[in-house]
């Protein structure tokens, strides 16, 4: 999931249980044109993925993992507004339909967390 500066939704992938969501990550980043910072938990620390936003143009706001041999410097107070995320989920949640996926077809539940985006919108 993309999410803007105020914890809006404004684009997602839907992937298997059981595939990283770092595979998902180099083509989200064209979504978001003109993004100032990215940033995302320490499942996102991959130099490959850094390079790509810093050409991009903007700043990686990622801490490194622990087992890292040089670690990266990142700003530890920008990454605090990481929380826009974890808060867009909370307020996806209460959709039911969305946290016990009732819709056991990919298309089928990607319109449903379409439609909950939406409404995440409009309140």
């Amino acid at each position: 999931m993309i999410a803007d500066a105020l914890g809006n939704p404004l684009s997602f992938t839907l992937t298997s249980a059981e595939q990283a969501d770092i595979t998902q990550a180099p083509a989200r980043l064209p979504k978001a044109p003109g993004a100032q910072a990215v940033t995302a938990d320490k499942g996102y620390d991959a130099d490959a993925l850094v390079a790509q936003i810093e050409t991009a143009g903007a700043d990686a706001i990622i801490p490194p993992r622990s087992n890292r041999k040089h670690l990266r410097e990142y700003d530890r107070h920008r990454y605090k507004a990481r929380h826009l995320i974890e808060n867009l989920f909370a307020r996806l949640k209460p959709f039911r339909r969305l946290a016990t996926r009732y819709d056991k077809l990919a298309i089928q539940f990607a319109a449903f967390v379409t439609l909950a985006s939406s409404c995440v919108w409009m309140a």
